[in-house]
């Protein structure tokens, strides 16, 4: 539910108000927006210690990058973790206002 509600929400805000002209990049870059987001909710469990936490957000952001690069370019693809990582952090400082710094919950 957060991929497909992060996905929409960036799409239609990259498409409306930053008109890339390239609407395949303005799809990926959607795509990564809202796999942080999927991402996130899914770490954000007491089952996964810290470091597990950052590992397979390093190793997501990989491949946007090396997915990124197969269809577009390097340059193309760097905003992609950018936006990942801005939304991976934004989830969990939201999360530590609640009490038990969980959204899930």
């Amino acid at each position: 539910m957060y991929f497909a509600i992060g996905t929409v929400i960036s799409f239609l805000i990259n498409y409306f108000f930053y008109s890339s002209e390239d609407i395949k990049l303005d799809i990926f870059y959607a795509l990564s927006f809202g796999f942080a987001w999927g991402i996130a909710y899914y770490l954000d469990t007491p089952a996964f210690t810290l470091p597990q936490k950052l590992g397979l957000s390093f190793a997501a952001m990989a491949v946007l990058v090396l997915i990124g690069t197969l269809i577009f370019s390097l340059e193309l693809a760097i905003p992609s973790i950018l936006k990942f990582s801005t939304v991976f952090v934004a989830y969990y400082l939201i999360a530590s206002f609640r009490g038990n710094k969980s959204l899930r919950n």
